[in-house]
């Protein structure tokens, strides 16, 4: 039976035309059920899924400043490596510098005092050859005087009808010496 009047009551409605939520002899049970369903739907909210959501919110919160102060100390931590990094970069350039400069002077020490003692046995040797030259000199210059006196009456031997004597050519010979 209350299907015959559900379509007998939805026939008249149709009939006459009017929209279900706009009729107004419905309008005092559509507000009873628009307050009791706004209600709830508050009640829930502001008790239960507004807490929730809050919750969330401030953990999300407290994660991303926590995330943040995170990522500022760890900045920090790189830029003091960077700094010690870099300290540490400049302490080794200016040992290497230091080690450089130390090795160059030790070598040039070590090849001063091999040059030094090269000149001081080249010095020695050239007075040494400068002794026996001298000697050689002399020797060669105290020969000089027999050696022109023999050639003088070789020559004087073969110009000459008569050949000279010995002792007079060597007299002429020490003369000339002499006044050279």
């Amino acid at each position: 039976m209350a299907t015959t009047e559900d379509a007998a009551h939805g026939a008249a409605e149709a009939a006459a035309g009017v929209f279900p939520p706009f009729d107004s002899s419905t309008f005092a049970s559509q507000l009873f059920w628009l307050v009791l369903t706004f209600g709830i739907t508050y009640y829930v909210i502001s008790k239960i899924a507004g807490p929730r959501i809050s919750g969330i919110l401030e953990d999300r919160h407290d994660r991303i400043a926590s995330d943040l102060a995170e990522a500022e100390r760890l900045k920090r931590e790189t830029d003091e490596a960077m700094s010690n990094y870099e300290q540490a970069l400049a302490d080794a350039r200016s040992r290497a510098q230091a080690v450089a400069a130390e090795t160059r002077d030790k070598l040039t020490a070590e090849t001063t005092a091999k040059r030094e003692a090269s000149e001081a046995d080249l010095n020695s040797k050239l007075a040494e050859a400068e002794t026996r030259i001298a000697d050689i000199k002399a020797q060669a210059l105290s020969q000089v005087d027999s050696i022109a006196a023999e050639a003088a009456e070789a020559i004087l031997g073969k110009l000459a009808p008569t050949a000279p004597k010995a002792a007079a050519v060597t007299k002429a010979i020490s003369d000339i010496s002499k006044s050279s």
